[in-house]
């Protein structure tokens, strides 16, 4: 009898194991895209699910475009806060859009409406008991002549480094480490990362394609490794509740 309620508390304990939701917010480069048999651009976030156990649900609500501004101001952020939950992952990187200097419905002060953002997406995910992760933005694949990787953010990513300093954050640098990936294939390799085909080469695309910013499903895959091997090598506390359940 005894035997049979202790098989009984183990099965039923297992069944109960918590699942926590592991947000992404973001802009295209993490973003879902339509028709992933077809398409060749993948986001990085679409990729992440299989990285970890059925225990970390990831939910992937990045969106095309869409800058720490526009994120709020669509009520984009609304939708996901108002589901947070205790124990859940907020994983934030924006810069990309913020920088779009020429289009007010978008373009952030990086010293100033960009950083009190990503304090509003931390104070906001903190107050349900979630947990906020900041990212740097994924570099673009933008070599010079002389083969040098020439960074395009501005201040976005420091902005970012400085925040999560400050609020104690779980931080990952991917700027430095996506320099590193690019660097490590070069300058003509690394267009397998991206979006490169001469006309007619995809059936995707009617025209030739040049596109340095967004990720092939091999980019998205890399960067998702990235993100895993941050989470794993990371001896922040906080992370901890992942490292448990990577595959």
């Amino acid at each position: 009898m005894k035997k049979y309620i202790l098989i009984t508390l183990l099965i039923t304990t297992a069944c109960f194991a918590q699942k926590r939701t592991l947000y992404t917010i973001g802009d295209s480069t993490m973003a879902d895209k339509k028709d992933p048999e077809h398409n060749p651009e993948h986001g990085w976030a679409q990729v992440l699910q299989p990285f970890f156990t059925d225990n970390i649900v990831v939910v992937n609500k990045a969106v095309n475009g869409r800058s720490t501004k526009s994120f709020i101001n669509e009520k984009c952020w609304d939708s996901i806060y108002k589901k947070l939950k205790k124990g859940d992952y907020v994983f934030i990187q924006f810069g990309h859009n913020d920088e779009k200097i020429e289009d007010s419905a978008r373009y952030t002060n990086p010293h100033t409406a960009y950083r009190y953002n990503l304090i509003r997406f931390i104070k906001e995910s903190r107050s349900k008991g979630a947990i906020p992760v900041l990212l740097t933005s994924i570099a673009r694949r933008n070599f010079n002549e002389k083969g040098v990787l020439v960074p395009t953010h501005g201040d976005y990513p420091l902005e970012t480094r400085l925040t999560a300093q400050e609020y104690k954050v779980p931080f990952i640098d991917l700027e430095y480490y996506t320099e590193l990936l690019e660097q490590s294939y070069g300058p003509e390799k690394s267009k397998q990362l991206h979006l490169h085909f001469n006309a007619g080469e995809n059936a995707y695309y009617d025209k030739a394609k040049a596109d340095d910013t967004h990720l092939s499903l091999l980019g998205a895959r890399k960067i998702a490794e990235i993100v895993i091997a941050n989470i794993k090598a990371s001896e922040d506390s906080q992370f901890q509740n992942l490292q448990k359940e990577i595959k």
